[in-house]
């Protein structure tokens, strides 16, 4: 364990984004708990990469959509004290123009990135408080911004994400915990390989590129510091200049 109270729990860690944001809390001497959904070998990889780095984190597995199991997992995280840092990161896409979606696409995008949301989040607000100190960062995307064709399901997840977290932060402000949203645009990955063909990012996006997991990392990592403490309660984007 290091010698650093503060503890973060980054759900989703285990992906490109997820990965960034834990090596980075972890390289300020913040003990990292990385969340993955089921497959707890790339969760443990991401940990034996920030400790061969000379940081320290612990694996853990649970499906955010499940409260009773995600319970379950944070009372025993709690076991070892408050967890004074949540990047609530997981997310899924399952894609499709609303008027053929099924019932279980918009079910289940929504469970992942709203209910989990507050799974996590509202068990670990408490122990959080009574340190007088905590940073609540979640992350979106621009489509909950701008839209985005058959992303009805995910742009309603992740725009809920931005009222929840303003009145959040109104509630916890009084108790030194900032409460704030990331809303990335294109970043480089598996996801946006998929999704977007060079030559589309170019149209997309004014910066004509495609972000990285580091460039939204940073945000998120600074947004966990302490000189961020004046920030609650606001909606950021990392997006080349989309919105």
């Amino acid at each position: 364990m290091t010698t650093n109270p503060k503890r973060a729990l980054v759900t989703g860690g285990s992906g490109d984004l997820g990965g960034a944001i834990c090596r980075q809390l972890a390289a300020d001497n913040i003990h990292v708990i990385v969340h993955a959904n089921a497959n707890l070998d790339r969760a443990q990889a991401m940990v034996d990469a920030i400790t061969v780095a000379g940081g320290s984190a612990e694996a853990v597995t649970f499906d955010v959509a499940e409260g009773d199991a995600t319970r379950t997992a944070i009372d025993t995280l709690l076991a070892n004290g408050p967890i004074q840092i949540i990047v609530n990161n997981a997310g899924i896409h399952d894609d499709a123009p609303m008027a053929g979606m099924s019932d279980a696409q918009w079910k289940r995008v929504i469970d992942v990135s709203l209910h989990g949301f507050f799974h996590v989040t509202q068990p670990l607000l408490l122990p959080m408080a009574r340190t007088r100190w905590g940073r609540i960062v979640s992350v979106s995307s621009v489509a909950a911004v701008l839209g985005n064709r058959g992303q009805t399901n995910y742009a309603a997840a992740k725009s809920a994400l931005h009222g929840a977290s303003k009145s959040l932060a109104r509630e916890m402000a009084g108790r030194g915990i900032t409460v704030n949203v990331v809303a990335p645009g294109v970043i480089a990955g598996k996801m946006a390989a998929d999704s977007f063909p060079p030559e589309q990012i170019k149209q997309l996006v004014p910066a004509g590129r495609a972000g990285t997991p580091d460039e939204v990392a940073a945000l998120v990592r600074f947004l966990c510091s302490d000189s961020a403490g004046y920030i609650s309660g606001q909606v950021i984007g990392v997006n080349g200049g989309m919105a």
